[in-house]
């Protein structure tokens, strides 16, 4: 694969519409080209501590970020013509579908590949799990900033660009 946008999102809380990050990264013939970070404004509005505990974002964080809809008209038409990469696709393309719904925006069936999914096709019984920071190290990528959204973007990517 040598087009894609690598994509993931931090939530807030155990809703999948409670996006409070996201990170893309844009890649164009087998080459990262452009990347893009944002914080989001929750929805429902409120911090787990839990989830804080894992990517460090607090509701001061978030206070005055823009909302979802904002963010995704910057990143519409850098991703418009791309499949969609994540570890773990199942969580970041629910989180997509989730606040699509909940702002009434309309979905475009974007195509979603995973690279868990693969690496556990690639890698097999190799690695001792499958987790992001474990594949992106097999793929020589050191994802020293696990949990931001942006960091495990590129991570994803790098990993894309190795087995898909």
């Amino acid at each position: 694969m040598k087009d894609f946008a690598a994509i993931d999102f931090e939530i807030a809380n155990p809703e999948r519409t409670s996006v409070c990050s996201i990170g893309v990264v844009i890649v164009r013939d087998g080459m990262i080209t452009d990347n893009y970070y944002s914080l989001i404004h929750p929805e429902p509005e409120w911090h787990s501590r839990r989830f804080t505990l894992i990517h460090g974002l607090t509701a001061a964080d978030t206070a005055y970020a823009p909302i979802f809809p904002e963010v995704w008209k910057e990143i519409e038409p850098k991703i418009a013509d791309l499949p969609l990469v994540a570890h773990n696709s199942p969580f970041d393309e629910g989180c997509l579908k989730a606040v699509f719904r909940m702002y009434q925006m309309d979905y475009p069936d974007y195509r979603f590949y995973c690279t868990c999914r693969a690496s556990r096709k690639v890698f097999g019984r190799e690695l001792p799990n499958h987790q992001l920071q474990t594949v992106a190290a097999r793929c020589g990528y050191d994802l020293t900033a696990h949990h931001n959204a942006l960091a495990d973007a590129e991570a994803c990517a790098w990993i894309a660009r190795e087995i898909l």
